[in-house]
């Protein structure tokens, strides 16, 4: 692929733009500057840089997330600072979107792509993907709550109970609650329809994939071959 064409394809703005960029010495490939846009390159492992910022070619773009609080899954947000705030230009130009939402006051993982196949897979309930969630409690747990959430709780303007597929007491208020839906404020409802009440909410793991522990609040990755398959769902019956 010609480079004007693969930095196009990273994000890096029009064709006119990274042809740009490439004539006036800012981009860089193993070290040493490169300024002809219409070289031919494997893409393949291939690599860049753009103003002295490295960059790996990816087809797509497959990011994980660690949402603070108070930000908004929005493009648009109304009350709070974007996401998307939290990422670099060229992803925004790629047109990465998140894999579902968190509420502005819920953290923690949150995965983004610009493969439209994937973020309907994670999505949709028809793959039933689990995803667990830390939830601080205003009272104490109890083992009878615990058995309701399992159970199934009614929620309103839902025909049908809703059950979680596990309930963990951790500690006195704290519970690992996994769900394979994802409704509006679901966890906090369900929480309020056995009598308790969220203080506050981390999503820890989708599919069998952990937040990692290094990944502060605010930053991101992209997702490796193994975070990737640990998150692609397999269809359920």
């Amino acid at each position: 692929m010609q480079l004007e064409r693969i930095l196009h394809s990273q994000g890096f703005g029009s064709r006119k733009l990274c042809r740009s960029l490439i004539r006036h010495g800012e981009v860089s490939i193993n070290g040493a500057i490169h300024d002809f846009p219409f070289t031919e390159f494997d893409t393949d492992n291939f690599s860049f840089t753009v103003r002295g910022e490295a960059w790996q070619f990816r087809k797509q773009a497959y990011l994980i997330l660690n949402k603070p609080a108070n930000y908004e899954c929005s493009h648009k947000p109304q009350h709070h600072p974007s996401i998307f705030s939290l990422l670099p230009a060229p992803l925004l130009e790629r047109g990465v979107q998140c894999v579902g939402r968190l509420d502005e006051d819920t953290t923690g993982m949150l995965l983004l792509s610009d493969d439209g196949q994937f973020i309907h897979r994670l999505s949709s309930p028809k793959w039933k993907m689990p995803k667990v969630y830390e939830v601080t409690t205003k009272h104490p747990l109890d083992q009878t709550q615990v058995d309701t959430l399992l159970q199934g709780v009614q929620l309103l303007d839902e025909p049908a109970p809703v059950a979680a597929l596990a309930a963990d007491i951790i500690s006195e208020h704290v519970l690992h609650l996994t769900l394979a839906e994802g409704k509006y404020h679901q966890v906090k409802r369900m929480l309020a329809a056995v009598s308790n009440r969220v203080e506050a909410l981390k999503r820890i793991r989708v599919g069998s994939l952990d937040l990692p522990a290094d990944l502060a609040e605010g930053e991101w990755r992209w997702l490796d071959a193994d975070m990737l398959a640990a998150v692609s769902p397999v269809r359920q019956p």
